[in-house]
């Protein structure tokens, strides 16, 4: 396959140079929706998730078939090296090997058989978790970070981990300490308070309806007193409760603002990871940039 013959460097350009197309091609799709057709707003959020989707997966599977090619040639060069240095020594044991493999010889090549397929196993595995949609965004988040003086400051995977970050980064930037649960219950009060500024952008998510008004008492109930999973509504709320920006960086695409509105010098800085862990997406916190941590 063509991309079997690029070197590694170029690989990384063209995914690279597929990523900067993919990105041209959202902003036109972004530019073709009317401001009040909600209908339409969701149809391209759709297709912009799915044309993300499939090239992670194309370029994943790419990655993944030239670090197992590669891999492969090394290990073949390796074991024609090795047959060459020994192949006197291996004539010579076909000349007095004329009687039948014994069953112990047989038992010996069926382990070694084994063992090869085993390590290949392995070579294939390696490549995978290398190239994996996972370590990919990771790295790319780390690197974006780097440039900026920053790293990635870890949040548990609890269903709190929004609210978490935001306490953390409340701390880095000399606010007042909020709980989680604090943050939490803030949230769910500015909810109710403005209900119909926030009922039309949160639905159903089995049927894609929008809430009842009882349903959207539920829901900002959950935001208070249960694990639920804080997203792009909950970000909204609390840039407007702490009244400042929050800024969401992540792999794909460019780093983008909630609440720019605000100018108080101050603004909390979160990850946002959607194949960090298989339960769904996630956010993380930052800090400043150690090397001897990130080494």
């Amino acid at each position: 396959m063509t991309e079997l013959m690029l070197t590694q460097e170029e690989m990384i350009q063209k995914h690279k140079k597929e990523r900067k197309d993919l990105q041209a091609q959202i902003q036109n799709l972004k530019k073709s929706i009317c401001k009040r057709d909600k209908k339409k707003k969701k149809e391209i959020t759709e297709e912009i998730n799915q044309l993300e989707e499939a090239l992670d997966k194309k370029q994943e599977e790419e990655l993944a078939r030239w670090k197992v090619e590669h891999l492969n040639i090394n290990n073949t060069e390796d074991e024609e090296t090795e047959n060459n240095s020994n192949r006197e020594i291996d004539e010579k044991h076909i000349e007095q090997s004329t009687h039948r493999i014994s069953k112990a010889q047989k038992r010996r090549d069926k382990k070694a058989n084994a063992e090869k397929e085993r390590n290949q196993r392995i070579i294939e595995q390696e490549a995978l978790n290398v190239f994996g949609k996972r370590n990919i965004e990771l790295q790319t988040i780390k690197k974006i970070l780097s440039e900026r003086g920053l790293m990635i400051y870890e949040i548990p995977s609890d269903g709190h981990c929004l609210y978490n970050a935001i306490a953390h980064q409340l701390k880095i930037v000399g606010e007042a300490p909020l709980s989680f649960h604090e943050l939490r219950l803030k949230t769910a009060i500015y909810l109710k308070e403005n209900m119909n500024e926030f009922l039309p952008f949160i639905s159903n998510p089995e049927s894609d309806d929008l809430l009842s008004t009882e349903q959207y008492e539920r829901y900002c109930n959950n935001v208070a007193d249960t694990s639920a999973w804080g997203g792009a509504v909950e970000l909204q709320v609390l840039s407007h409760v702490l009244k400042c920006p929050i800024e969401v960086i992540q792999a794909s695409g460019t780093p983008y603002i909630i609440g720019d509105g605000y100018t108080n010098g101050k603004k909390i800085i979160l990850t946002y990871h959607r194949h960090m862990y298989e339960l769904g997406a996630h956010y993380n916190s930052v800090t400043k940039y150690v090397q001897e941590e990130e080494s």
